[in-house]
């Protein structure tokens, strides 16, 4: 254990988080996400949600300030839900808890499935919300 990091950052998670660079992607995927077909590297956190990961992964990754939107969401595929999913705001609650005034952007599932397969690592939670699959851009630390 070590004082100040959350207890659901294993240290393979710690290590890719270090690991990453600016610019390099890193997805949250719920429990239906294909994170081991997707990912180069897939570290398993079975049992916590995406928000509560969320949480603690934005306690220490600082997102990328060089572009318009450094979170990423699935869109809803049409016609499988009549409303946003529930998890989006409950997403966008601790994006600007950490990062206030971040901009979220969309993509269509197999863009967002494109974009995760060159992604630098992929996290599989046990998340049950419908699409609660999240990117986050890793920026740098000013001064």
């Amino acid at each position: 254990m070590l004082k100040g990091i959350s207890p659901l950052l294993s240290p393979e998670l710690l290590k890719v988080l270090a690991e990453m660079g600016h610019g390099d992607d890193l997805v949250i995927g719920d429990a239906n996400f294909p994170a081991v077909t997707m990912g180069k590297r897939c570290v398993r956190c079975d049992g916590h949600a995406v928000t509560e990961l969320l949480d603690a992964v934005l306690q220490l990754l600082p997102l990328d300030t060089f572009v318009a939107a450094p979170v990423t969401l699935m869109s809803v595929v049409p016609g499988t839900l009549p409303a946003d999913p529930p998890i989006w705001q409950d997403i966008r609650s601790t994006v600007e808890k950490h990062e206030p005034g971040t901009k979220i952007e969309f993509l269509e599932r197999f863009a967002f499935y494109d974009r995760s397969r060159e992604a630098f690592a992929t996290v599989q939670t046990g998340e049950t919300a419908l699409y609660a699959c999240v990117i986050l851009k890793k920026g740098v630390i000013g001064k």
